[in-house]
């Protein structure tokens, strides 16, 4: 089966939408089916080719004219699209996008199943333009849908309480999201925490993210005053961009303040790659996802951490909550309430063990074999359908 993938952003952005790409990709590869994945050429150097092997996938990067707020404008995207929808037998299209409705008009018109996976809402920052940007995108979206077979969303949680998704209620499919952690040595681990020297007096919690306005970052600041009072070591390591985040330098600024107040126990990590992730994850006492609003939609970063036996805080939104309400492995708070995180980051902390499950319990829920295997059967389903 040949399998086009488009997204806005691949490799080497980093984001939840970007991970979860690039493994559905590399899991199609490795249950034998030939993938492309179709995406903007920018955050990569100019030299860099149009039309790479990239670990068994075929990423085709379309030359960017220019940007708007955080899309982008590719005057030859209908070109490439029309030509690679042709050579392929399905399409797969990630949501948040701009371009959707117009690869998925191809699909129609060329008898290419076509699915759609939302995941998550678009809201760009404050300002007249952004608002215009953002409803030009939701009409984009909203065509999208209708023009696709099929909706693929994370969980049945999210669904139901998306705007978006319940327009499309009698297309949603529910595959579990791909989630995988490279295999490490203890030794690895140690490093790590020698490296960052984390020492014993205190736990260590951590993020990663983006630092971006959606991800909550101010109500991990504004709930360390209180962590402190019981552990006064105590340490956050953020994993993930926090410098020159593409529309996020107000309120990178804005934080500054929080940040130089914290700088004895907050460390900025930068983007890790996977192998680094698998050795911080270790060496945290508890992950918090204390996201504000639905641009995010699950997590993957709560069942990474899961996976390498440390519990998750997660806000109570359709979707992020569901990786701690499946496994139990966790707490769930009121959404942007710091009070409230911060009490259950001590209760974490003091009951740790009691979070802790099995990991091949959580391997059973979410794997990337498992969510390759489910885009498989829907596109087979969907070309049975078309034949």
């Amino acid at each position: 089966m040949k399998v086009l993938i488009v997204l806005t952003y691949y490799r080497p952005h980093t984001s939840g939408l970007t991970i979860y790409a690039e493994r559905l990709a590399k899991g199609l590869v490795a249950r034998g089916h030939d993938v492309t994945v179709m995406t903007s050429h920018t955050h990569v150097p100019r030299s860099h080719p149009v039309d790479t092997m990239e670990d068994g996938v075929r990423v085709v990067r379309v030359p960017v004219f220019f940007r708007i707020s955080k899309g982008v404008i590719m005057p030859t995207f209908g070109l490439w699209a029309t030509r690679l929808v042709l050579e392929h037998d399905v399409v797969s299209l990630h949501l948040p996008q701009f371009d959707a409705a117009g690869v998925a008009a191809r699909g129609r018109l060329f008898g290419k199943p076509t699915t759609l996976t939302y995941h998550c809402d678009l809201k760009l920052p404050p300002g007249v333009f952004n608002r215009v940007v953002n409803r030009v995108v939701h009409v984009m979206n909203r065509l999208a849908g209708h023009l696709t077979d099929r909706v693929v969303a994370y969980t049945e949680d999210f669904a139901t309480n998306s705007p978006f998704l319940q327009r499309f209620s009698e297309k949603i499919e529910v595959i579990p999201p791909p989630v995988e952690v490279p295999e490490i040595g203890k030794g690895a681990v140690a490093a790590f925490r020698k490296m960052e020297n984390l020492d014993e007096d205190g736990p260590v919690i951590g993020m990663a993210a983006r630092l971006a306005a959606e991800k909550g970052v101010e109500v991990l600041l504004k709930a360390l005053p209180r962590i402190l009072e019981e552990y006064p070591k105590a340490r956050v390591l953020f994993a993930g961009q926090y410098r020159d985040v593409m529309g996020e330098e107000a309120y990178a600024q804005r934080l500054a303040p929080l940040f130089q107040e914290y700088e004895d126990h907050w460390t900025f990590l930068g983007v890790l790659r996977p192998v680094q992730m698998a050795a911080f994850y270790p060496n945290l006492d508890v992950i918090v996802v204390p996201s504000l609003n639905s641009t995010e939609s699950f997590g993957l970063v709560q069942v990474e951490a899961m996976l390498c036996g440390t519990p998750s805080i997660a806000s109570n939104l359709p979707g992020v909550r569901q990786p701690v309400e499946q496994s139990g492995m966790g707490e769930v708070v009121p959404i942007g309430d710091s009070e409230a995180l911060a009490e259950a980051i001590l209760r974490v902390v003091r009951n740790r063990e009691d979070y802790v499950r099995p990991t091949g319990e959580i391997e059973g829920r979410w794997s990337t074999e498992r969510t390759a295997h489910g885009y498989e059967k829907l596109f087979e389903r969907l070309l049975e359908e078309e034949g």
